[in-house]
């Protein structure tokens, strides 16, 4: 595991960003079953256990810190100290029709929905990636019947630039300005 998996990377006035361990795999598990927080992301039935949950950990975010330097971070709801979901950027090989690029994601159970986390933590995230991690484009691609995730990203600052269908759904894309 990595040194920082317990150092807060980000930090707003009502978030932190850590890197997952896999002693997460319990909020992972909670947030990554939920169907309202799965249902715009492809991902539904992906993660039904335990074993899942620390699979994925294992196999795509601690090797994304391994690999790039950056994967999605554990998302920490300072009021409660809880671990509500993620945000983070990862290369995405497919994204963008197939050219590849950094795509920011983000994902937090329901109970913390309508308060402006997604857009402080994507936000934040962005700034991160810029000022840090020196990634000058990021991209997003959402699905357009998520118009609530669309209204985030504009508001994060990133436009609409492209909509397109992808495996069977229809996309809208984004970037960084």
């Amino acid at each position: 595991m990595s040194e920082l998996s317990n150092t807060t990377l980000i930090d707003t006035p009502r978030l932190q960003m850590r890197e997952f361990t896999l002693d997460d795999a319990d909020a992972v598990l909670a947030f990554s079953i939920h169907p309202e927080v799965v249902r715009y992301t492809g991902d539904a039935g992906k993660v039904n256990s335990l074993e899942d949950a620390k699979r994925v950990i294992k196999d795509y975010w601690l090797a994304g810190y391994r690999e790039h330097g950056f994967a999605r971070y554990a998302l920490i709801c300072k009021q409660d100290n809880q671990l509500i979901g993620f945000c983070g950027i990862k290369y995405e090989p497919y994204l963008n029709r197939g050219a590849g690029g950094i795509d920011i994601g983000y994902r937090m159970l329901p109970d913390y929905w309508g308060q402006g986390l997604a857009t402080e933590a994507v936000k934040a995230c962005l700034d991160y990636a810029h000022s840090t991690l020196g990634v000058e484009k990021v991209y997003a691609e959402v699905m357009v019947e998520n118009s609530a995730s669309s209204k985030v990203l504009l508001k994060a600052g990133m436009r609409h630039i492209d909509s397109y269908q992808d495996d069977g759904y229809q996309l809208h894309l984004y970037e960084t300005c």
